[in-house]
C-alpha cells in the first residue's frame, strides 16, 4: 500500500514562512505527478501546486511568486516552501500523488497538515 504523510504545518504570523513535507512509503509503486491541495473551512478543496516527475510545475494564481513546490525523487518526498504567508492561506494542506501500483493507476492522499496564518 502507498502511504503519504504530510508534516510541517504550524501557526505563523502573516508574512512568515513554512515548509511542508510529504513523505511516501510502501513498495511496488512508481509515482508520477504529485501535488499540494488545500481546504479552508467552509470552502472547496483547491489546487495549490503540482509537479511532474520531470520537474514541471504549475501553481494556483493565488500562490504564484510566494510558494515553491519541489520533489526529491530519490526519497519520494515532496516539499512546499511557503513564503509571505497570508491569512487566506489558512487551510489544511493535503499531499496528493498519482502512482502506478499493482498494475493500476491510482490517486493517493495524505491525512493533511494544518497551516494557520494569523493577522
Amino acid at each position: 500500500q502507498v502511504q503519504l504523510v504530510e508534516s510541517g504545518g504550524d501557526l505563523v504570523q502573516a508574512g512568515g514562512s513554512l515548509m511542508l513535507s510529504c513523505t511516501t512509503s510502501g513498495r511496488g509503486f512508481r509515482i508520477n505527478a504529485m501535488g499540494w491541495y488545500r481546504r479552508a473551512p467552509g470552502k472547496q478543496r483547491e489546487l495549490v501546486a503540482t509537479i511532474t516527475s520531470g520537474g514541471s510545475t504549475n501553481y494556483a494564481d493565488s500562490v504564484k511568486g510566494r510558494f515553491t513546490i519541489s520533489r526529491d525523487n530519490a526519497k519520494n518526498t515532496m516539499y512546499l516552501q511557503m513564503n509571505s504567508l497570508k491569512p487566506d492561506d489558512t487551510a489544511v494542506y493535503y499531499c496528493n500523488a498519482d502512482a502506478y501500483y499493482a498494475m493500476g493507476y491510482y490517486t493517493y492522499w495524505g491525512q493533511g497538515t494544518q497551516v494557520t496564518v494569523s493577522s
